[in-house]
């Protein structure tokens, strides 16, 4: 026979082991593992450049990918891990934009980086 005293320890142990297993059974918070990144090429005065070159630098291993932006300027890069800094700048003719950082930092699972490259 169980005294009190242990039968309380049972039913705290008990919840404990239900608790634990409700918390392992929801859907984790964290962050995705991979992210996107979009933007808009334009000139000083905002009007957009179709053609441009917009460069991505992986800041850990170096590599680079390159998007030709369409019609409206537009560019996108997907499946980027979100522990890593990437630079992003675009080069028009013979011009380039300041690069920019996308920090791992940054929470956003779809961040906006808007380039301006420094033609009237």
């Amino acid at each position: 026979m169980h005294t009190e005293m242990q039968m309380r320890t049972l039913a705290k142990t008990a919840a404990l082991i239900a608790l634990l297993a409700l918390a392992n059974s929801v859907p984790s918070l964290a962050q995705p593992d991979t992210r996107a990144v979009t933007g808009i090429v334009t000139d000083k005065r905002g009007n957009t450049l179709p053609g441009a070159v917009v460069q991505l630098e992986n800041t850990v291993n170096l590599s680079v990918i390159s998007y030709i932006t369409g019609k409206d300027g537009g560019y996108h890069f997907n499946g980027l891990s979100c522990d890593i800094d990437y630079k992003v700048r675009a080069r028009y003719r013979r011009y380039w934009s300041q690069p920019r950082t996308l920090s791992k930092f940054d929470a956003s699972t779809h961040p906006r980086v808007e380039l301006i490259i420094p033609i009237d």
